[in-house]
């Protein structure tokens, strides 16, 4: 039965489209983050690169390096685009931007780790063997049906993101509208909209259709009554998103994705009107199934789980951070902070004071002062740094941070010589102190 689904061959217009849709936006990623400065800010003018811990090896390209990397990333999106040398390229741009996204992490999105996921997922599925270069060279390899697993993993790759997006908005920050206030309240100067999204009602419709949106569309889509109606809400969603949150091509790549939800007849008479529709009910199954099952089932049952995994910290992940990544939640809370480092040297008991600011990028200080890890790294550095003067050093932290409305707290333990904790990607680290919640107190006064 489950081979019968997997491997039935269907037609392969969504997915088609789809490659040249999901080609050109990974172009303008590529050439977009040049032209916007996104690449000097974040590779060049920093003196030190935040990596994912445990692959501090890989750091920016020299000079002006980071340029030709993303202009080569720009490239083969376009030649993904077109189909030319397809595999190729597409395995070229996925090893550079899944380098490129754990070489630096101060600009940390989810919308940059999904994308490294669809890029696997194209990586692996024939999206050339039709209306492409290659297929143009090598008529041999031009099909009209790919098979239905090539269709099913982006659909149940999104059900998981959308479902975790709407699941982590279920908390008292967002329920209350604080959040979308606070995200809205920074766009007060746009033209035209600015000043009528800052209404009250405005934050409360953004709050649950937030949820809504994310809890339902998946479901919707694939309901074919309710398909039309809910790519047209996908539209206005995501164009806001794009308009009124500027981020990047997310909005643009969700509703390319939109695709695979409708049936072949469709997007042909809209966008392929010369294609053959494939009628067929072939059921082709590949030598190496008892391998691609087992692969894509644990690979499914780990993106199940790792959203989850913030529950085995202790305390609240909108403030540890632990179990943050990698998790689908997106835009649910702002942080802000300061802080700055006593170094005491072991020797002589002299203490100085060090500000992030000082070896860093505005944006990277930032966050410093609210990201433990990023503070970890930190001091790591601060500590190299020092010993290269043959100085043996302790290292404190003392500041204050906040998460969206709450009051100022202590994050950091100031008690704490950060420089001889180690990192553990698996368990709380104790230097992070509890995170105290207002509800809590108001819970203490009812009490009362």
């Amino acid at each position: 039965m489950l081979n019968k689904f997997l491997f039935k061959q269907v037609d392969n217009t969504s997915l088609v489209l789809f490659r040249v849709f999901f080609g050109l936006l990974i172009c303008l990623e590529g050439f977009g983050a040049i032209l916007t400065g996104w690449v000097k800010r974040t590779f060049i003018d920093p003196d030190f690169t935040f990596t994912f811990i445990g692959f501090e090896w890989l750091q920016p390209l020299p000079g002006n390096g980071m340029y030709f990397y993303f202009a080569l990333m720009g490239i083969c999106g376009f030649f993904v685009m077109i189909g030319y040398k397809y595999r190729w390229n597409m395995g070229i741009f996925t090893i550079m931007w899944t380098c490129a996204y754990l070489m630096q992490k101060t600009s940390y999105n989810n919308h940059y780790y999904l994308l490294i996921l669809l890029c696997i997922f194209m990586w692996i599925v024939p999206a050339h063997h039709y209306l492409s270069v290659d297929a143009k060279r090598n008529p041999a390899i031009k099909k009209n049906y790919i098979p239905n697993w090539c269709l099913w993993i982006f659909i149940l790759q999104l059900f998981i993101v959308y479902t975790y997006a709407s699941v982590a908005k279920m908390y008292p920050d967002w329920i209350s509208g604080e959040v979308p206030k606070n995200l809205i309240g920074g766009r007060r100067n746009l033209p035209i909209v600015g000043e009528f999204l800052q209404q009250n009602w405005i934050y409360y419709v953004l709050t649950y259709v937030g949820i809504a949106f994310d809890l339902l569309i998946i479901p919707l889509l694939l309901w074919k009554r309710t398909r039309v109606f809910i790519f047209c809400c996908a539209v206005v969603f995501h164009l806001f998103n794009s308009f009124i949150l500027h981020i990047g091509i997310f909005p643009y790549l969700s509703l390319a994705l939109c695709i695979f939800f409708f049936e072949p007849e469709t997007i042909r008479n809209i966008f392929l009107k010369k294609k053959e529709i494939y009628t067929g009910n072939e059921v082709i199954l590949s030598p190496y199934r008892n391998i691609i099952i087992p692969i894509f089932a644990l690979y499914f049952i780990s993106q199940i789980l790792l959203p989850l995994r913030h529950w085995t910290f202790q305390d609240d992940v909108l403030w540890t951070e632990e179990g943050h990544r990698l998790s689908w939640r997106m835009m649910l809370r702002s942080k802000t902070g300061y802080v700055q480092l006593r170094i005491v040297d072991k020797n002589s008991g002299v203490t100085t004071y060090v500000n992030p600011a000082s070896y860093t990028t505005p944006k990277q200080s930032q966050r410093i002062a609210v990201k433990p890890d990023m503070l970890w790294q930190f001091v790591q550095f601060v500590e190299e740094e020092f010993a290269k003067e043959g100085k043996e050093v302790r290292i404190y932290a003392e500041g204050r941070a906040k998460v969206n409305n709450h009051s100022y707290q202590q994050l950091f333990d100031p008690t704490v010589d950060l420089a001889a904790e180690e990192w553990s990607h698996f368990s709380h680290h104790t230097w992070i102190l509890p995170f105290k919640s207002k509800y809590q107190h108001l819970k203490s006064t009812s009490k009362k």
